[in-house]
Parts: structure tokens; C-alpha cells; sequence
């Protein structure tokens, strides 16, 4: 008899631990497929230096880690406190933090929920009437019935199903919080960009409007060489037509500038009225050194990687809580309480009610809808695999387009700095001629117009490095620590 029951216990010992074991094998890897790293981000090598101009030559650095506060390398007290607000007062930014608290309750509740049991207190008064015998002199019963207790009911896990769905949901929950963090950088890094925009903007709308006068200018002195003879009309034409023509360009600047300065208030958390002053563009000092990853450590410091990563850790949960409906459920139930047809009985000794009792539930038909759930779950696991895939090849893109735009973008800025260069030049050397009296007056407007010219190429031209520098620190992703993991 002895042997028996150690026996017995043996089996039941074990049987928790077989259970486990199967509920392990129900999902995938919950760990996406490795993606081979490229030896270098692009079709070429990454310089150790962009091309110099305006007395920078970019430095790339090449195994950095990626910067935190890295806007703060331009030198610009007024443009950390712009980003600073941004973070601070932005409604998407806060919806999404309290979205994610939410999300992380929820997650509370439902793991709590599942690894304990649910306890309930009821009570209930009811009165009846219920028929009787015929044969009875009373044919119907009228009675009172009074009942209070606490019930308890445990649902075991035995294959896992509960654990998955708690898997799913946690994974769920952390890709919010990445992409909470993938917000907070783009914000971030759209008003570094709104605001070198809106700078170089308003540069360029001044710019313009000188240019507009000079060439105004041009026009009336050909216009007056052409009432002495001295020009043709076609000249004075086309005088009209190159100021008008640039002229008509001014409206659509102003435009574009406006709108540039109300999307960076709306980036701020503020009305579109209320924009903040530009920036001097001048003042803003390009980094002189930008770190690139190596590709084998991006994948840990980009967010919309470790989103993917999270997707493909739910979706193999989700395979494993599928697989798991397919077998038997235990649920255990325990209540106690008082009951009677009065409340003197009721709370008396002779009230006492209880009960105790297990239910087991093994699905055996629905017309092939858990099974063909299974394999739904098993193909969204495939596709969030692919789906990583693509999303890491992406960032490999990404980082190496940018890093194509940002070197090309330093030899076009030198070529039109050395342009500006030579333009100011020509125009300081007529200017001299024309207060000689070497030349007419009219050819130092032009010269100038063409020398404005020559700074609004550079000025294009040095607004795209910067921008594109803040695109290589968002493409290189967080150094932080991952998001807090509920």
C-alpha cells in the first residue's frame, strides 16, 4: 500500500513538470532569426572625413556609440530649449506615455488574474412562489430564501495557455514602449530640422528680396540704356522678365517659410501663432563629428528594430496560447457561505452551505476554428519574422543613404562655397572698376546679383548638411537602456 501511494506521488510530481515542458514546445522561437550584418553600410566605404567646407570637414566616426542629447552639438543654447519644450509640452508625446501606463495596468491585471485565484462575496433575497401538488389544500408555496458567500475559482495552467497570453501581451506592451522611445527621437529631431529650416528660410526670403531689388535695378538702368541707344530692347525685356520672374518666386518663399515656422510651434505643443523667433542661422555650428555604428550593433539601438523584434516575440506567444487551447482546461471552484428560508435560519448553524468541485474541458469539435486559429497565429509569426527582416534591411538603407546624402552634400557645400567665394570676388573687383569709373554703374548691380545668387546656393546647400547630419543621428538610434519592461 505504501509502495503504491509513493508511486502515486512520483507520477504526480513529475506530471507538473512533463506539463511545463510540452507548454515550452507549443511556441516558436520567440527570438527573431539572426540577419547578417553588412560589412559596410553602402556600395562604398565611409570616409574617416566629409569634404571641407566652411571650415569643417565632418568627421565619421566609425564603431561611436550613438549620441543622447545630440542636438546639442550645434552650439545653440536657443535650439536645446526649443527641443527641450517639444519634449515637454508635446499632446502626442503625453497621449502616448499614458496610453503606455494604461496598456502596462492592463498587463498588471491580467497576469495577477491569472496566477491567482478569483475570490467573490455575494448575497441574495429572493422571495417565491412555486406550484404544488393539486391534490394540496394550498395548490401554490409562497417562501423566502436568503444566501450569503464567498466563492473562489482557480483556473489551472496546465499547458500554458495562460502564460502565453501573458507573453503576447507583455511583448505587445513593450512594443508601445519602443515606440514611444521612436517617437520621443523623431520629435526630437524634427525640431532640430523645422528649426535649421526655418532659419535657412528666413535667409533665403531675405535674399531674395535683395536679389529682387537688385535685379529691379538692373532693369531700369537697361531700360534707360536702351532710351539712349546704348542697349537693345530685347535687353531691357529681358531685364523684366528675369527680375519679374524672380520676383514671382517671393510669395510662394514666404509661404513655405510660414508654414515651416507654424508646424514648429505645433511641434512645441503650441498654437501656430504663438511660433518662436528664428534662429540665426550663422550661429548654428555644424557637428564636426558624427558616430556610425557598426552594423551588427544597430540592431540593438535603433527602436523600430527592437518594435519589430517585440512583434515577432507576441506573435510566437500567440502560437504557443493557440496551440494550447487545443487541450484539456482545468478550473477549480470552492464556495461557502449561510443560507436558509429565513434569516433566523440563515445565520444559524444549520445554515452553512458550501461546496467544492473541479471541472475539466477537453475540446473535441467547432468545426476546425481551433485549428485553423493555430495555423493563422503560426503564419502571422512567419510574417513578423519576414517583417523584422525587412525592417533591419531598411535601417541598413537608411543609415546608408544618409550617410551618401550627408558626404555628397559636403562636397556640393565646398564647390558652392568656393562659387560664393569667387562670386564675392568679381563683385568687390567691379565695385572698384565702377567707382573708377571704369564701368558702368549698372554692372556692380549685376555683379552683386550674382553674388547674392552665389550665397543662396551655399546657404541651400549648408542648411542640407545640417539636416541631414540631425538624419545620421536619428539613423544611429538610441544609447539608451531598453524602455522600462513592465
Amino acid at each position: 500500500m505504501t509502495m503504491d501511494f509513493t508511486r502515486a506521488s512520483r507520477r504526480f510530481t513529475v506530471l507538473p513538470l512533463v506539463l511545463m515542458l510540452g507548454a515550452c514546445a507549443f511556441a516558436p522561437d520567440s527570438k527573431p532569426p539572426e540577419v547578417t550584418p553588412p560589412a559596410q553600410y553602402g556600395v562604398q566605404a565611409v570616409p574617416p572625413a566629409g569634404a571641407a567646407a566652411q571650415g569643417v570637414a565632418q568627421r565619421f566616426e566609425r564603431g561611436a556609440h550613438p549620441v543622447p542629447q545630440w542636438w546639442k552639438r550645434y552650439g545653440s543654447a536657443a535650439l536645446d530649449a526649443l527641443v527641450e519644450e517639444g519634449l515637454a509640452n508635446s499632446p502626442d508625446l503625453a497621449a502616448a506615455e499614458r496610453n503606455l501606463a494604461g496598456a502596462r495596468e492592463q498587463l498588471r491585471g491580467q497576469v495577477n488574474s491569472s496566477l491567482l485565484p478569483s475570490v467573490d462575496a455575494g448575497a441574495s433575497a429572493t422571495r417565491n412562489r412555486a406550484v404544488t401538488m393539486p391534490e394540496l389544500p394550498e395548490p401554490t408555496a409562497l417562501y423566502n430564501v436568503f444566501t450569503g458567500q464567498i466563492q473562489a475559482t482557480y483556473d489551472l495552467d496546465l499547458f500554458g495557455a495562460a502564460r502565453f497570453a501573458n507573453t503576447s501581451l507583455a511583448a505587445q506592451v513593450e512594443q508601445q514602449a519602443y515606440q514611444l522611445e521612436a517617437a520621443r527621437r523623431s520629435l526630437a529631431a524634427n525640431i532640430v530640422t523645422g528649426a535649421i529650416t526655418s532659419a535657412s528660410l528666413a535667409e533665403r526670403v531675405a535674399l531674395t528680396e535683395k536679389q529682387v531689388v537688385l535685379l529691379r535695378q538692373v532693369a531700369r538702368d537697361t531700360q534707360r540704356r536702351y532710351e539712349l541707344g546704348s542697349a537693345s530692347q530685347n535687353d531691357a525685356l529681358d531685364a523684366d522678365q528675369d527680375a519679374a520672374t524672380l520676383e514671382a518666386s517671393l510669395p510662394g518663399l514666404r509661404a513655405q517659410w510660414h508654414a515651416t515656422r507654424h508646424a514648429l510651434a505645433v511641434l512645441l505643443g503650441r498654437s501656430p501663432d504663438q511660433a518662436p523667433p528664428d534662429l540665426a542661422f550663422d550661429a548654428l555650428a555644424v557637428p564636426d563629428a558624427v558616430p556610425v555604428m557598426v552594423p551588427s550593433e544597430l540592431l540593438a539601438a535603433r527602436p523600430d528594430i527592437q518594435v519589430a523584434e517585440a512583434v515577432v516575440q507576441a506573435a510566437a506567444a500567440d502560437v504557443g496560447l493557440a496551440t494550447a487551447q487545443l487541450f484539456p482546461s482545468l478550473s477549480l471552484s470552492a464556495s461557502m457561505g449561510k443560507g436558509g428560508f429565513a434569516w433566523g435560519d440563515a445565520l444559524s448553524g444549520a445554515g452553512a452551505i458550501w461546496a467544492i468541485g473541479a471541472s475539466l474541458t477537453q475540446p473535441i469539435f467547432h468545426g476546425g476554428a481551433l485549428l485553423a486559429e493555430r495555423n493563422a497565429a503560426r503564419d502571422r509569426y512567419e510574417a513578423a519574422v519576414l517583417q523584422y527582416k525587412q525592417t533591419v534591411l531598411t535601417a541598413f538603407r537608411d543609415v546608408a543613404d544618409t550617410l551618401s546624402r550627408l558626404e555628397a552634400g559636403g562636397q556640393a557645400l565646398a564647390s558652392a562655397e568656393a562659387s560664393r567665394l569667387a562670386a564675392e570676388q568679381s563683385y568687390r573687383n567691379t565695385a572698384k572698376r565702377v567707382r573708377l569709373g571704369a564701368l558702368a554703374p549698372y554692372t556692380e548691380y549685376a555683379a552683386e546679383q550674382h553674388y547674392v545668387g552665389a550665397r543662396l546656393r551655399e546657404l541651400e546647400y549648408a542648411n542640407n548638411r545640417m539636416t541631414e547630419t540631425a538624419a545620421l543621428f536619428q539613423a544611429m538610434g538610441s544609447p539608451a537602456s531598453a524602455p522600462q519592461k513592465p
